[in-house]
């Protein structure tokens, strides 16, 4: 009987010990956020890696700082968000925002990060498609590497895609289209007739 208790009041002084433990272990996204915003390049390179590690979880936060913070924050963020690939999609909607930023880099990364998502960003499809008439070539190839790398979901974006390929050869491009249509690599693409008032 008291070896029973004794293992009773034990049990009840390591379960709570253990609880707080795993609390105290549990990274604090918030803290992680401010390093990641911070000088010291090393300490945001490591918040980085943690908040890749966390993943998911981060993805609001960091979606948040895309939306509200400083361009550099902005960019860090994005980036943050192209490691994360499909764990990201809580930012789709603030990628695809981003995509109208007057800040080239941001575009171009933000469509990178969208491409890692693939079929997760679908939502993204619409603005990725605005996209394919950036300023910006580099913008226009993450673009188009984006709605490839989504794939059948990007079905709207096919017209426009249609429209680049009849005025010249774009590689990207064409295997965009292709996965798109889920055709293999390779295949010869069949555009078919222009659209009335379309070159």
């Amino acid at each position: 009987m008291r070896a029973a208790t004794l293992l009773l009041a034990s049990l009840a002084v390591a379960v709570p010990f253990a609880a707080c433990r795993a609390k105290d272990d549990t990274p604090d996204i918030k803290h992680l956020l401010a390093a990641l915003r911070g000088a010291d390049a090393r300490a945001s390179g490591e918040a980085r890696l943690k908040l890749l590690q966390i993943g998911e979880p981060a993805a609001p936060a960091l979606a948040e700082m895309l939306r509200f913070g400083t361009p550099p924050e902005r960019l860090a963020a994005a980036n943050t968000l192209w490691g994360m690939g499909p764990r990201g999609r809580a930012a789709v909607p603030d990628l695809a925002a981003a995509l109208g930023d007057a800040d080239a880099e941001l575009r171009n990364v933000s469509a990178m990060a969208l491409e890692n998502m693939g079929a997760s960003a679908a939502a993204a499809v619409p603005a990725l498609t605005a996209a394919i008439g950036d300023s910006d070539q580099r913008v226009r190839q993450a673009a188009v590497k984006a709605l490839g790398a989504i794939g059948p979901p990007a079905l709207q974006a096919l017209p426009a895609l249609t429209r680049v390929l009849r005025r010249g050869s774009w590689p990207e491009a064409e295997e965009a289209y292709r996965r798109i249509r889920g055709q293999q690599p390779g295949t010869p693409i069949e555009l078919g007739p222009a659209e009335p008032g379309q070159p």
